[in-house]
């Protein structure tokens, strides 16, 4: 077991190419998530804070640590943390949000009446994204009575969602959050100097919050989906896992339920049976 601590200076420690080669094929094994050598500057960085957390001189004692028995069991989720990216906001990629109450609701309550409406927000970041669609179908179950929903919310980043499941953020990130939804779903901090603000309980509430790899055999998704948010996630992986991720999104849908994917993502070309029906918006097909 290593000591905390740093006990070098490593803040110059670089990555030889086998070493890169090495880490960055692990990374794809673990999460799906591809590394090319454009990155490795990023990875260097990202990585020096575990060398001197962990008090190593070198990218070469790391990657026997990290590839140790030992470090198996206790640094692979640290480091996953440290090289996934994390970029989110409130009410990003806004257009979805309209969609989402003026199309996709109200056909599916005309559908489906009363029964709980079941939605994932894969690749959940730091908490903005649920805690958007937490407040936009609050806002829908008020004119719609008998509405209700529940809202699952993966990472695989435990530093993320510990963020998320805490539920305060520095009012500086709220600013897409209109003024209505402000007074009504964030609560400011008594000690007004620290500028932040936390979601309320009852939204809170609405949103349950766990680890998931992508990789994974089995998601734990226990009954059809009807919504999937996957936003800005699957650009992180080559077109294989993306075909293969997709397709198990696919069989997690229930007939008719719609995928949201990030403005920058297409499944253009993909082998996977879902329609386009507005931009970057697709639906299982009937």
């Amino acid at each position: 077991m290593y000591n905390s601590g740093p006990a070098f200076e490593n803040s110059a420690a670089t990555m030889s190419s086998r070493e890169f080669a090495r880490m960055s094929s692990f990374i794809y094994e673990q999460c799906g998530i591809k590394m090319p050598v454009t990155k490795k500057t990023m990875l260097e960085g990202r990585l020096q804070k575990r060398l001197r957390t962990l008090g190593m001189k070198n990218f070469e004692e790391y990657g026997n640590y990290l590839f140790s028995p030992e470090g198996i069991r206790l640094e692979v989720v640290q480091m996953i943390d440290l090289v996934t990216t994390n970029k989110t906001d409130f009410f990003r990629e806004p257009e979805h949000f309209d969609y989402l109450t003026e199309q996709v609701l109200p056909e599916w309550c005309q559908k489906y009446g009363s029964r709980k409406l079941t939605v994932w927000s894969a690749g959940c970041s730091t908490g903005q994204e649920p805690y958007t669609l937490a407040m936009v179908m609050s806002e829908f179950a008020e004119r719609q009575p008998g509405f209700d929903f529940q809202i699952l919310a993966t990472d695989i980043s435990t530093r993320v969602l510990e963020k998320a499941i805490n539920a305060v953020y520095a009012e500086s990130l709220i600013s897409p959050v209109p003024p209505h939804l402000k007074k009504k779903y964030l609560l400011r901090s008594k000690d007004r100097s620290s500028a932040l603000v936390r979601i309320v309980p009852e939204l809170r509430g609405k949103v349950r919050f766990r680890r998931l790899n992508f990789l994974d055999d089995d998601f734990g998704l226990r009954e059809p989906l009807d919504i999937i948010f996957c936003r800005n996630v699957v650009i992180y992986f080559d077109r294989p896992t993306q075909e293969r991720l997709l397709q198990r999104f696919h069989d997690h849908m229930r007939p008719g339920a719609h995928i949201f994917m990030g403005h920058s993502e297409t499944l253009s070309g993909l082998d996977v049976p879902l329609i386009s029906v507005f931009p970057t918006v697709y639906r299982k097909m009937k």
